[in-house]
């Protein structure tokens, strides 16, 4: 059963949409993520989700229960913010005991409470602490304690890491996944941050211009996207402008500059269709590295970039230019600049898609 369900929901202001008719299913105990540019309608989802904006139209359930018209307050639904509003003139434990006081609750069940999310987050001993003696990160442990210190059914996450930096970053994204696992707690994240959403996701539903234009697994989503958008904004990819020559199966031939050639391709790609061949760098194949199936052109090597794990390609081949990454280990050939190669890739791992 969803734990979350968004039915056709809608917010507008004045004549345009700033999320349209979002059909969402989240399961529970799930780490959903809603990705996208900035403006493209994710915190207005979650604000709509957390009863900060009244949807325009459409429904929002919480299991079986219609709460659309509900106030934030009875909604069950805990929320951190970008900005982690920790309360200056309050220690530690008294941000933590903060909502649990509103809903005044005995002295004894506040402390209980308090103690049990103060180990929950990894800040046992930071009681009396303010504001000014904990750094990005610590902050960011008060204001998750502060949430699930009240128990709430949903969690809901607003770029709470994009105010940390790059390293802390990293730490927290696994932090976060880790707590979110061990208290299967249903949490929708928020973020323009493709990485953050594909390491920390159950799921991914990357959002366009107020719509959720593909929902799946982080490793579909990578792998298997289905718009050139979801394609450009999720890593990096070659995208070449190709024709549908025929349909095989599942998968389609189109031509490249006269060589045809297998991908994987949508069953809306008929023969005479545009289309664009997407591959992403890693599957570009090098040298002795090709293998017995898949296209054989002729490139040559522009430049190669050290990057540490990994070394990077710029090739051109005709009037396109192509990226190929490698990984950096002893025993993988390397190409200097002017050297004319041959490259290809496996068919199963390149996608046809609309022009």
């Amino acid at each position: 059963m969803s734990d979350i369900r968004l039915v056709n929901l809608t917010k507008s202001y004045g004549e345009g949409n700033a999320v349209s008719e979002v059909n969402l299913e989240i399961g529970e105990g799930e780490f959903f993520s809603l990705l996208g540019p900035s403006g493209c309608g994710k915190s207005t989802t979650l604000r709509m989700i957390a009863g900060f904006i009244r949807p325009t139209s459409g429904q929002i359930f919480v299991g079986r229960d219609d709460i659309t018209a509900l106030p934030p307050e009875r909604r069950d639904i805990g929320i951190v913010f970008q900005n982690y509003a920790i309360f200056p003139h309050m220690n530690v434990a008294e941000n933590i005991a903060f909502g649990l006081k509103l809903r005044k609750m005995p002295k004894a069940e506040i402390a209980r409470r308090v103690e049990a999310a103060l180990k929950q987050v990894g800040l046992v001993g930071y009681d009396d602490r303010y504001q000014r003696q904990l750094s990005g990160g610590e902050q960011q442990r008060v204001a998750l304690a502060r949430v699930l210190v009240t128990e709430p059914r949903i969690l809901l996450l607003d770029e709470p890491l994009s105010a940390l930096d790059k390293g802390l970053r990293e730490e927290m994204k696994f932090w976060i996944k880790d707590l979110q696992k061990k208290l299967r707690i249903t949490t929708v994240y928020v973020t323009h941050d493709q990485d953050e959403a594909l390491t920390m996701s159950d799921r991914i539903g990357v959002m366009s211009k107020s719509r959720i234009v593909q929902i799946g697994t982080p490793q579909d989503i990578y792998e298997r996207p289905k718009t050139l958008f979801v394609t450009s904004f999720i890593g990096h990819s070659n995208v070449m402008d190709v024709t549908v020559a025929r349909r095989d199966g599942d998968m389609v031939v189109v031509s490249l500059d006269g060589h045809e050639m297998s991908a994987r391709g949508a069953a809306d790609l008929q023969p005479g269709t545009q289309a664009k061949l997407v591959v992403r760098p890693e599957n570009i194949l090098m040298g002795a590295a090709l293998g017995e199936t898949g296209p054989r052109l002729a490139a040559t090597v522009l430049s190669e970039t050290y990057q540490g794990a990994i070394v990077r390609y710029r090739l051109k081949r005709g009037s396109q230019e192509i990226v190929a990454e490698r990984q950096n280990q002893a025993h993988v050939e390397r190409f200097a600049p002017g050297t004319e190669i041959t490259i290809g890739w496996d068919p199963g791992w390149s996608e046809a898609l609309t022009a």
